[in-house]
């Protein structure tokens, strides 16, 4: 059976031209993707769609992406969204971070290009399944 289903992905970034860069990568594979500037109209919209999943940037002006995440694990109706973390953070202990101690589902670093950030979306959704 193929799975037909649009996921619909927010983007939460504080550079509009990255979500630009991942609506052309995600849209012609079947994702819908809604771009949120900055971190309060990130949660806005995550609280008003629900999304299947987050792209989170953590270095933003208004509410940083950590804060972001903390308030939607804390929230039950939000807490089990997936959250791929995409950062110009490389530094492996930010990964650690991120990852283990966060538990954010995967960490994308930026520079990126269209395989790895599929790669990223493909697993965590895969998993959601």
């Amino acid at each position: 059976m193929v799975d037909n289903k649009t996921y619909r992905v927010v983007c939460v970034e504080d550079e509009p031209e990255m979500i630009d860069l991942v609506e052309l990568i995600l849209v012609p594979r079947n994702f819908e993707v809604v771009g949120a500037v900055g971190g309060r109209e990130g949660l806005e919209v995550i609280r008003r769609l629900k999304p299947d999943l987050v792209l989170l940037d953590l270095m933003m002006p208004d509410v940083d992406g950590w804060e972001v995440y903390q308030q939607m694990k804390a929230d039950p109706v939000l807490k089990n969204i997936s959250v791929i973390v995409v950062t110009a953070k490389a530094q492996s202990i930010d990964k650690v971070l991120g990852l283990h101690i966060a538990k954010v589902d995967a960490y994308v670093t930026k520079p990126f290009g269209p395989v790895e950030m599929m790669a990223s979306v493909n697993k965590i959704m895969h998993l959601n399944r």
